[in-house]
């Protein structure tokens, strides 16, 4: 692990709070739990290249949780895959940069996401594709809890082991919290690896905020021959910012001047 990751999520951050805030749009704590699995994907993972955007031998990655899309905008383009000042407009009228993931015109960016379950079925047809063209590209799909509680995921999940697909990798950012209220609350996961296994993948369980444990996990990618990979990582929505942490609230809500002022105040220290 490089210290890449850790200078790119304070970055991406950052700029997620100033995205959000400029468009008066939400989603600050979905973006703030997965952003470093995001960066650390970026850093350190993916075979990726900027200057060529659509080179065949890429890995493929797919946020399925599309709302969160501010964060991997951000990323995107403090990696160089385009301008840094299209951040600005992002969610705004005209803007490159739709208010959940939208792929058309951007670079990097491999598939619109947004009505959840989506993410997964679209990575399995990507990580079959690859397979059985033996290209050695990889296929990485950052899904949330709350759309385990889609059928389209679980049918997905049930297709990739009965083709192998070893070169598939889930990451389920598990922050405990959707859309209003507690995932528990709402439809229990549990017990989450145990389903994930009985349906045949091999899953490891790690800190989603700890880049290290983040690196040391993909590295064991795949941990068994023949098996997609499941990353559970359990993370805090609103990771960083003492009073947007494990709150439901900031799930929509949208920053006053004074909240963003705090917010940026916090993640500097």
């Amino acid at each position: 692990m490089s210290k890449d990751s850790e200078i790119l999520v304070k970055r991406a951050k950052q700029a997620v709070l100033r995205m959000v805030y400029r468009a008066g749009a939400s989603h600050v704590g979905s973006c703030f739990s997965a952003i470093d699995i995001i960066s650390v994907l970026y850093a350190d993972i993916l075979r990726v290249d900027p200057t060529q955007p659509d080179w065949p031998k890429r890995d493929r990655f797919i946020l399925s949780k599309g709302h969160a899309a501010a964060a991997i905008y951000s990323v995107l383009a403090f990696k160089g895959f385009f301008p840094e000042n299209w951040l600005e407009n992002y969610c705004q009228d005209g803007a490159k940069l739709g208010g959940h993931a939208t792929h058309h015109g951007i670079p990097g960016l491999e598939v619109s996401t947004g009505s959840l379950g989506h993410g997964l079925p679209i990575g399995c047809g990507m990580a079959l594709a690859a397979k059985r063209d033996e290209t050695g590209v990889r296929t990485f799909v950052l899904i949330s809890d709350g759309e385990c509680d889609e059928g389209s995921t679980w049918e997905a999940s049930l297709l990739a082991p009965q083709h192998n697909l070893d070169n598939l990798i889930v990451i389920l950012d598990y922050n405990k919290i959707q859309s209003i209220d507690r995932v528990k609350d709402v439809i229990d996961l549990e017990p989450l690896r145990a389903k994930w296994e009985s349906f045949r993948w091999s899953v490891q369980e790690v800190d989603g905020h700890d880049h290290q444990a983040l690196a040391a996990a993909f590295s064991k990618i795949p941990s068994v021959q023949g098996k997609p990979s499941l990353i559970i990582a359990h993370t805090i929505k609103g990771k960083g910012v003492s009073f947007m942490q494990d709150s439901i609230a900031w799930h929509y809500k949208s920053p006053t001047a004074e909240e963003l002022a705090l917010a940026l105040a916090e993640l500097e220290k």
